[in-house]
């Protein structure tokens, strides 16, 4: 593929699934806190359904086993050998998918763009729209071949808490929290037990829910730019969230508007409210 739009139709991905170059990933993820979560709840789905050829990729098992926080960017080295074990290497048409608004397709999009991979894209609407389209499902595990996988790492995506630190001192930073407004202002409290709720200082609210229609795909990229037009030019752009995951839908918004450039602070909220030199903002 060529075209530099990030997302691809449940019609196109019909229409190609059968290409020896296409491969297709289910990146279902169920949050902590939901009553739907359970040690592998969102691999059981996938295990009941998915669609026909979809590995299944967890981030919370290709992450940083060490860090403290949940499913933090792993080295290129695991990340290079988890999914070259799943086919998913050079010279592959990537496309993920998921069963809850880009959680935590996006993610994993981000995930391989920050690996060097470039022709990654996110199945729009996901399994929703994939099922709408009349897509056909199964609950077999495909056969795959291992696939060597070349990381070029693209450091500029991907923001740690010593560069957000310096960051929000300086005010060099432009950062947009996917988080509910609730939660940024901090009136709500955060789903992970023990953190404050509120923002970094400096940060505007881009709630990741604002980008995406009732049916669960991404806006057109007319109601992104007026949603975004506030942001849209401005240099040193990071994406923010909870814990990584949402922000990158705000990264997927960027793209579809031209700009390849976003990075996204991987510990997001929850390593950020954790330390306690961090300053926290309430609105």
């Amino acid at each position: 593929m060529t075209s530099t739009e990030p997302l691809v139709t449940a019609d196109w991905l019909k229409s190609h699934i059968k290409a020896p170059d296409v491969r297709v990933v289910d990146a279902t993820w169920v949050p902590p806190w939901s009553p739907n979560s359970g040690d592998g709840s969102a691999r059981r789905l996938y295990l009941d359904a998915h669609i026909p050829g979809a590995v299944f990729f967890d981030i919370d098992e290709i992450a940083d086993a060490e860090s403290p926080y949940p499913h933090m960017m792993p080295s290129p080295e695991k990340f290079s050998s988890k999914v070259r074990k799943m086919g998913l290497g050079d010279g592959k048409t990537i496309i993920v998918y998921d069963r809850s608004d880009f959680m935590a397709s996006a993610r994993v999009w981000w995930m391989f763009r920050l690996m060097g991979h470039k022709d990654v894209k996110v199945l729009d609407g996901g399994w929703t729209s994939w099922l709408k389209a009349g897509g056909h499902t199964e609950d077999l595990e495909p056969i795959v071949s291992e696939r060597h996988h070349t990381v070029r790492m693209q450091s500029h995506l991907l923001k740690t808490i010593e560069q957000m630190k310096q960051g929000v001192a300086s005010g060099d930073l432009n950062i947009l929290d996917a988080r509910p407004a609730d939660r940024f202002a901090g009136a709500a409290p955060e789903p992970r037990e023990g953190l404050s709720s509120g923002h970094m200082p400096g940060a505007f609210n881009v709630p990741a829910a604002d980008l995406l229609t009732s049916d669960g795909t991404l806006k057109s990229a007319e109601e992104l730019k007026h949603i975004l037009s506030d942001h849209f030019e401005k240099p040193n752009l990071t994406a923010s969230c909870g814990s990584g995951v949402s922000a990158a839908i705000i990264l997927l918004a960027l793209s579809r508007l031209g700009r390849d450039d976003v990075a996204l602070y991987d510990g997001s909220w929850t390593e950020w409210a954790s330390q306690p030199d961090c300053q926290i903002a309430t609105v």
